[in-house]
């Protein structure tokens, strides 16, 4: 079985409290893009979980892929195991959900070849363990989130093209999460608010400090367009009217910089691919 595990990104983040047990709550808008890793997975019988992802040379405990199926073989007392391929396109530490499309891509290409029949809610319940991004990946929609990111209400979102510039860096959500000049007070919106005004990055502003190559690369991008951060990570983007100035845009980047051009979607390709 073969996917396309989706990328996404942060159309806005507003961190507007932070909870006892230290987990920041938030609003954003998860936009999903036909950009992604992509991935393929087959049954082993012997109960035996293999992952295999060149030039990401994890311990299995750290590899959202290998502890994705674990957790769900453990969950369900599933005997059967998977071998997994993974071919990464999506830039680690760049804010893109890359570790977490593929944990939630896992679950949900499992859930079916192993003909466990578990309910999509079941499977983000278990998502959620692994990371806050996981459960938009699972329902594989477009959506407003709020919460940790849990909280999901799906969206259809206009069509939109996105130029992506991903720094040569890795960001830190922790470092981030922790900085005391982090925004953490702004002002709950309704969704008909960010559709008329717009929203922010609360995290920008701190990453741009820490990462000088991060605001040199915002800079650069604001010149075609309103530049802006996805997430905590690194990449940041332009959403612009059509493929032909997307690739316009990403034809001039400067040497040595990476990037790509993809377009949003509201439906994931592994719900398509599932038939779901």
């Amino acid at each position: 079985m073969k996917m396309l595990s989706p990328a996404k990104l942060n159309l806005f983040l507003h961190i507007i409290g932070r909870r006892a047990d230290g987990y920041h709550l938030l609003q954003t808008l998860y936009q999903l893009l036909d950009f992604g890793d992509l991935m393929e997975f087959a049954v082993d019988a012997g109960g035996v979980i293999e992952v295999t992802c060149p030039g990401l040379d994890l311990p299995p405990e750290q590899n959202l892929v290998f502890r994705a199926a674990r957790l769900l073989q453990q969950h369900t007392g599933c005997s059967h195991g998977a071998r997994v391929q993974v071919e990464k396109r999506i830039p680690a530490g760049g804010g893109l959900g890359g570790g977490s499309s593929n944990a939630a891509t896992t679950l949900l290409a499992l859930n079916r070849l192993w003909q466990l029949h578990l309910a999509p809610a079941e499977l983000a319940q278990l998502g959620l363990s692994l990371g806050a991004d996981v459960p938009v990946f699972i329902h594989g929609h477009s959506a407003w989130a709020e919460g940790v990111g849990e909280q999901l209400q799906p969206l259809a979102i206009d069509a939109s093209w996105y130029v992506v510039i991903a720094p040569d860096c890795v960001v830190s959500s922790a470092e981030v999460f922790s900085q005391q000049q982090l925004t953490r007070n702004t002002a709950p919106i309704k969704i008909a608010a960010f559709f008329a005004q717009g929203g922010r990055n609360d995290c920008e502003t701190v990453v741009r400090r820490l990462y000088p190559v991060v605001d040199k690369a915002l800079n650069w991008l604001g010149k075609f367009g309103q530049a802006q951060m996805t997430g905590t990570g690194a990449c940041v983007y332009t959403p612009v009217a059509s493929e032909q100035q997307a690739q316009a845009i990403y034809q001039q980047l400067p040497a040595n910089w990476e990037g790509f051009v993809a377009r949003g979607i509201n439906h994931s390709p592994v719900l398509a691919a599932l038939g779901q």
